[in-house]
């Protein structure tokens, strides 16, 4: 039996009204096929067949899927990259490959070997020749001085990148610092890659939030319940399979990792006391903020001074998770109002209580992830 390709997948999810008809997704599944198929069709390396062309065969030509939030691009992306049957291919998170990136290109430099982006390039080439990436978005000047270079070496050596963004690519990294440096890049994007549009009617992330609560109190069974059954529904994850949730070491810089317990699709689920009680700081939460869309927290008691260094985190924590617009569901024994009425820093607490409360608004709910460029 013939493996289901990423058009007969998105069939199935349409006719079984998991998906809604949307022409800009039927665009965009066709695209992925043609790139599914030319994938496919190229031999095994070191087989005869690349001995008689005498050269590596085209590489299959990338695609840049872009559009509001919700509009189904990183679903889309996800099934392409279960469908299509080459071994040699790599799924990650923007933002983490970035990470790994400066982490390689590090040990290069130790090395005092000369230019350390091409080795970094080739290792790449040699690990994967179909790389996608979900939430392409360029916020720091580290990223955006490389990408150029970088994703020119990818291409020119027969990596085929499928990439997902909330952006059109002329605005990326839009007023950035020494953007002119980044355009190079901009300008290999709409020359390598095709690029389409996904901004059809139906936004499936809202959708699936539904009318769930995003602040439950008190904390308890029935909260802890609710959130649940919220995240097996943005998920789309069979509440009968609990246990085997997937977890996550998060990177957060330093050599430090972060253990996220429930971590699918973008979705994260924390413990007030795991990301409050301990000795966490900005950058722990910044990465969380930039790599999950929606976070699930539970167990935020009524704060105070006897808790003073768990509410200062929980200050920090909101600011990345607000800065990036990362949609909260929370659990708690009392209302922002009423969170934290007394101790250090009950003043400063005032801007939080009202982050909260506008993180709970339809307007902040339909913003896409990420901060601005």
């Amino acid at each position: 039996m013939m493996p289901a390709s990423v058009t007969d997948k998105h069939a199935a999810l349409v006719s079984a009204s998991e998906l809604k008809p949307d022409a800009d997704q039927a665009k965009a599944v066709l695209a992925l096929a043609k790139v599914q198929a030319e994938l496919e069709a190229v031999p095994p390396r070191g087989s005869t067949m690349w001995r008689f062309l005498g050269r590596k065969p085209d590489p299959a030509r990338g695609l840049y899927l872009w559009g509001g939030v919700g509009r189904g691009k990183s679903m889309l992306m996800d099934l392409f990259f279960e469908s299509v049957q080459i071994k040699r291919k790599r799924r990650a998170h923007f933002h983490e490959f970035m990470l790994d990136i400066h982490a390689r290109l590090k040990v290069e430099r130790a090395k005092e070997k000369g230019d350390p982006i091409p080795p970094v390039v080739a290792a790449l080439a040699d690990e994967a020749r179909l790389l996608c990436f979900d939430e392409m978005v360029v916020n720091n000047m580290a990223d955006a001085a490389i990408m150029s270079r970088l994703f020119a070496g990818l291409i020119a050596a027969g990596v085929t990148v499928v990439t997902t963004s909330n952006r059109h690519p002329d605005d990326l990294y839009k007023d950035g610092l020494n953007r002119q440096l980044f355009l190079p890049f901009i300008a290999l994007i709409k020359d390598s890659l095709d690029i389409f549009a996904l901004d059809g009617p139906t936004d499936y992330r809202r959708d699936r939030l539904g009318n769930a609560k995003t602040w439950l109190v008190p904390n308890g069974a029935e909260a802890t319940a609710a959130l649940s059954e919220t995240f097996f529904r943005m998920t789309d994850y069979p509440p009968e399979d609990r246990a085997h949730v997937p977890t996550l070491e998060l990177d957060v810089g330093g050599g430090r990792t972060l253990h996220v317990p429930k971590a699918l699709k973008g979705v994260a689920v924390f413990s007030f006391k795991r990301l409050c009680a301990e000795a966490r700081g900005a950058s722990d939460y910044l990465a969380i903020a930039r790599r999950f869309h929606t976070v699930l927290m539970v167990g935020i008691p009524v704060l105070g001074p006897h808790n003073r260094n768990e509410a200062a985190r929980f200050v920090t924590l909101i600011d990345a998770l607000y800065e990036y617009r990362v949609k909260l569901l929370a659990s708690a024994d009392a209302l922002p109002d009423a969170l934290y009425t007394q101790g250090d820093g009950r003043f400063e607490f005032e801007r939080t209580v009202s982050r909260l409360l506008e993180m709970q608004s339809e307007e902040y709910l339909a913003l896409g992830h990420g901060a601005d460029e």
